[in-house]
């Protein structure tokens, strides 16, 4: 492990097949409503957030209709998402100092370092080049933030809190490896499953009205 590495957790993503029933389901689920973030012309996507501390959140993110199809797939798998589909957990992400570092450290394959920008906001992030997720999403992307301060900070608290990830997938030694090696801080675990188990990924939300979760 690189001792010079910080790396915590960072969001949750949710998708969904537009923003507005993405949005519906957080409110459905948790009983606080997202507030509408802005646009990622690059991926053709738009998002909504939700404050989970003071550098953690849930986005919520779909397929931007006003926004040009790109010429490559949209990043979490936003093309395979059906029209009919349910907004569902899809993944969650963390931020790191040193991106270059961690993903070289690291003996999974996160993706292709790439520059990002919503409105004032710039960060580095890892995208698989087909769009698909480091182990089935039970994996996090990484990501690392240009500006200060966090994102989370200038988003509205509703009282909500993300107190633990549960991931479950056949090859949890090596995601769990894998997150130590780049010094990951936080609450979660990643428990083995069996070779022909579906993976799948639970997030414990502390809000007004209790513990909630998403599950993938």
């Amino acid at each position: 492990m690189n001792s010079n590495l910080q790396t915590a957790i960072d969001h949750i993503v949710i998708v969904s097949p537009s923003l507005d029933e993405g949005i519906n389901y957080v409110y459905e689920t948790l009983g606080v409503m997202p507030q509408k973030g802005g646009t990622h012309t690059r991926m053709g996507t738009h998002n909504a957030l939700l404050k989970l501390g003071n550098s953690t959140y849930l986005e919520v993110i779909a397929v931007n209709p006003d926004l040009q199809k790109p010429d490559r797939p949209r990043w979490f798998s936003l093309d395979k998402l059906s029209a009919d589909a349910k907004p569902k957990l899809l993944t969650w992400v963390v931020s790191t100092n040193d991106i270059n570092s961690a993903t070289k450290i690291s003996s999974l394959t996160f993706g292709n370092i790439e520059a990002m920008n919503r409105s004032e906001l710039n960060w580095l992030i890892t995208i698989q080049a087909d769009g698909s997720l480091p182990c089935d999403g039970v994996a996090p992307s990484l990501i690392q933030w240009i500006n200060e301060p966090h994102p989370a900070s200038k988003l509205t608290d509703a009282g909500c809190l993300l107190i633990r990830i549960e991931g479950f997938h056949p090859n949890a030694t090596a995601i769990n490896d894998s997150l130590r090696a780049i010094g990951l801080n936080g609450s979660y675990s990643v428990c083995q499953i069996g070779q022909t188990e579906r993976p799948f990924l639970v997030a414990y939300i502390q809000t007004p009205n209790g513990i909630c979760k998403f599950e993938s």
